[in-house]
């Protein structure tokens, strides 16, 4: 079982990951990661102690039984991978229907892979368009030629 400190557990929470821009993403064939460094963009608790995780299984995966079945899986390699997870990080983890014939050790596999390249893939969060370097004008015309393309 993921301990309760490392859940994510109301929609809010879920809503915060999944839908903020400067999250990373990673997609698999068996499942979709979504990473939001909490700590930096001040949506974390105060009493935080670790990374959070939550899970997301849709009934396209299968009936009830494969989702329990996919849902124990990803606790479970979550909970392994808790250790060598940034403590400030929001995970939520989707899955596709092609993990309900998958094996532990392929979830797992590809856990770690999706976890790294979409901590890789998050936005710093200076990031802004008054950091770019152009003149105001200049961003203007080639966003303007970029739309006439």
């Amino acid at each position: 079982m993921l301990p309760a400190q490392h859940r994510i557990r109301d929609a809010g929470q879920y809503r915060a990951v999944l839908r903020d821009r400067r999250a990373g993403r990673a997609g698999g064939s068996l499942l979709a990661v979504h990473v939001i460094d909490a700590d930096a963009f001040g949506l974390s608790p105060e009493d935080r102690v670790g990374p959070r995780v939550g899970f997301v299984v849709s009934k396209a995966v299968g009936n009830a039984v494969v989702r329990s079945r996919a849902k124990r899986v990803l606790r479970h390699v979550a909970r392994d991978a808790l250790s060598e997870i940034d403590p400030g990080l929001d995970i939520v983890v989707r899955a596709n229907p092609a993990i309900a014939g998958a094996s532990s050790h392929d979830v797992a596999r590809e856990f770690d892979r999706m976890l790294a390249k979409a901590t890789r893939r998050q936005q710093p969060q200076d990031v802004s368009r008054e950091t770019d370097s152009r003149e105001p004008s200049d961003r203007a015309h080639q966003d303007a030629s970029r739309v006439r393309r």
